[in-house]
């Protein structure tokens, strides 16, 4: 996750570099049911309303989450599927803050009502993000039901209302990027704490230029809408957190418009991304599904490391035997193409290995859907790329909140 407001504060209001500071253990994103009462067509994970057999008992997501705990994991988000299906949610969620972690709360916000609230406040959470693809013909057309986006902002109100830090969440695609700026409207109107916006993993654009691919410039003008809006808000006093997640280039991009604004500060903010570093799936960032399986991220579910019933996530975690966490953990990561010639690679860190691993069977090859031009990242012109047919699997992002 790339924290837009963190990195603006410090153009805005340098701090010392300092030493980067390594979590002991990863944030741990928990797909704790398939089960979910939308049928959402960015879904990665396939949901659907029904039963999925085969999901950790109680029991067993207890005894994970004691292992998680005495790893070091800091950070607990809890997801779906929608979580608010699950029929121990509270139970659990209460045991995760006894235990000390910050929770996070990953929900399409349809079933929280005025009854469901004071179970919700109870709890605690740190933070309740809840999805909205657009305003409400789009996200009712994304979500496949009449009257989602209407349930869901209500729900975005009444956790506001009852003092809980709440969020938006929108993952940007095509169909519904001409509503970023009435989002980001609405952000305002409502009051709302956070905003994230998460990259759909398009991906395979070849060789063609990233400024004027119509897919590039849709990230790119998406990203300065997110930048102008985060420094507004910086410069009137009001601070609001902007954060973006699945595409590390954003560093790269911040960069780029901080030196076309404020270039007396290019040298501070270039140090404070690569003390950052960009991607961390498979070191700072994990996933647990339903099913137990572990995996480096959440879009790596056709990648599973190892299964919590079998092995301890401790142990899954610290294996660097099998290849793929081996390379994930390698710093720097060997990355191949235009991400290893990329003379901005210390920030970025090759982006998410996923699209490159689904494109081309290799996760070290080049990232297809960085959005910046090769003159843009300082890569020598000419040289011949292998193009590879255009990817068009299309995921839900659930990031680290």
């Amino acid at each position: 996750m790339f924290r837009i407001t963190q990195y603006l504060q410090e153009v805005r209001n340098p701090t010392p570099i300092g030493s980067k500071r390594v979590p002991l253990g990863p944030v741990v994103i928990w797909n704790l049911i398939r089960r979910c009462n939308l049928a959402c067509q960015h879904c990665y994970s396939i949901s659907a309303d029904i039963d999925f057999p085969g999901e950790l008992s109680t029991a067993e997501i207890y005894s994970t989450m004691d292992d998680l705990k005495a790893f070091g994991v800091p950070v607990l988000i809890l997801s779906g599927g929608e979580p608010l299906l699950h029929p121990e949610i509270f139970a659990i969620s209460s045991r995760a803050k006894a235990l000390g972690f910050y929770v996070g709360l990953s929900t399409n916000g349809t079933l929280i009502d005025r009854s469901l609230l004071p179970r919700i406040a109870a709890i605690g959470y740190d933070y309740v993000g809840v999805s909205l693809d657009g305003m409400r013909a789009t996200h009712d057309r994304f979500r496949h039901k009449a009257g989602a986006y209407d349930a869901s902002l209500a729900a975005v109100r009444l956790l506001r209302g009852a003092g809980i830090k709440v969020g938006l969440r929108f993952t940007l695609t095509q169909d519904n990027a001409h509503d970023l700026p009435a989002l980001l409207d609405l952000l305002d109107a409502e009051a709302i704490d956070k905003f994230y916006l998460s990259h759909l993993n398009y991906g395979g654009r070849g060789n063609i230029n990233r400024k004027t691919d119509a897919i590039f410039q849709t990230t790119r003008r998406a990203m300065d809408l997110l930048f102008d809006a985060c420094w507004r808000h910086l410069e009137a006093g009001t601070p609001k957190e902007f954060v973006s997640g699945n595409n590390d280039a954003d560093g790269v991009y911040l960069l780029q418009w901080v030196r076309e604004r404020y270039p007396q500060r290019e040298s501070h903010l270039r140090a404070k991304l690569s003390q950052w570093g960009g991607n961390s799936s498979g070191v700072n960032i994990a996933n647990i599904d339903n099913l137990g399986n572990v995996h480096p991220d959440t879009f790596w579910w056709d990648y599973t490391l190892g299964n919590v019933k079998e092995r301890r996530f401790s142990d899954i975690w610290s294996d660097t035997s099998d290849p793929l966490m081996a390379g994930l953990k390698r710093q720097p990561r060997a990355v191949k193409g235009r991400c290893g010639e990329c003379r901005y690679f210390d920030i970025c860190g090759g982006n998410t290995r996923v699209r490159a691993w689904q494109l081309s069977g290799d996760p070290w090859a080049e990232d297809p859907a960085c959005y910046l031009d090769d003159d843009e990242l300082g890569i020598a012109p000419g040289r011949e790329r292998v193009a590879v047919k255009p990817y068009i699997r299309v995921h839900r992002a659930v990031a680290a909140e």
